[in-house]
């Protein structure tokens, strides 16, 4: 990768950039064999690595992200998944759903910072623009009740609405009670069914403990994000899921919840 603030001591290098051109910023493609200065620094100024597209979708996490990226890149899984543990406290949640074109020849290391450093930048924009300064714990939280939005919206009409009946009952402290928080890390697309809600443990299980899970579920969007600060007033607490059109009908009354089950 070539530094951005690139600095050469060397006149006449000077004078070869000032007539072939700056040089790139990132990653250049430049072979192993014996190059002349005139060569080298042309490379410097218009080499390009070959790219490959990589998209990763709202709702995902980042194991099948990285699972994706390992075998596009001939990387190992288990370092990636290493790397990030290393660069960042954030479990999950906090690398942005995007199309990413990314250079082949890079490694884990230099992947995950990438990554990271893209997201850092994407939260710490959209949260200032909403609020004016960036506050660390008051964004994780939006990003928990994003996840389990975007885990459990039909489409993003319905966004406002799911995060009205999560904050409406952690005001009346009652368990979520919410299949999308099951689907954390490798269970991403694993069905949730009555046996597994009673044999996790884990502090996701939001049939099991109140409150909100440690950390997000998935990568969100934008109007996942928008959802969680900006929920819809409402009364409901209960919503489930139609068969005919795979919307939500959303109620009140646990009496009327139970009618909406039967239709």
């Amino acid at each position: 990768m070539v530094d951005k603030n690139f600095d050469l001591h060397d006149k006449v290098d000077k004078y070869l950039l000032y007539i072939i051109g700056k040089p790139q910023s990132g990653w250049v493609s430049i072979n192993p064999s014996p190059l002349t200065r005139g060569d080298f620094l042309y490379k410097l100024s218009h080499a390009k690595a070959p790219l490959k597209v990589v998209t990763y979708i709202p709702g995902e996490t980042k194991e099948l992200l990285f699972v994706q990226i390992a075998l596009a890149f001939d990387l190992s899984y288990e370092k990636l998944m290493q790397e990030y543990a290393l660069a960042t406290p954030y479990v999950e949640g906090f690398l942005v759903p995007d199309t990413y074109y990314i250079p082949v020849g890079i490694n884990e290391k230099h992947l995950v910072h990438f990554l990271l450093a893209n997201a850092k930048k994407y939260h710490k924009d959209v949260f200032e623009k909403i609020f004016g300064e960036f506050n660390e714990a008051k964004w994780q939280k939006f990003l928990i009740i994003a996840s389990i939005i975007q885990k459990e919206a039909a489409n993003a009409e319905e966004m406002p609405l799911i995060s009205s009946v999560i904050y409406n009952r952690l005001k009346k402290d009652m368990k979520l009670q919410m299949d999308g928080t099951l689907n954390y890390g490798q269970y991403s697309h694993t069905k949730i069914t009555p046996q597994r809600i009673r044999e996790d443990t884990s502090p996701y299980n939001t049939y099991m403990y109140k409150g909100l899970p440690p950390n997000p579920v998935c990568s969100v969007s934008k109007e996942a994000i928008f959802a969680a600060i900006f929920p819809k007033q409402t009364n409901y607490l209960y919503f489930v899921k139609n068969k005919n059109n795979g919307t939500h009908t959303f109620s009140q009354t646990y009496e009327a919840h139970l009618e909406n089950i039967k239709n």
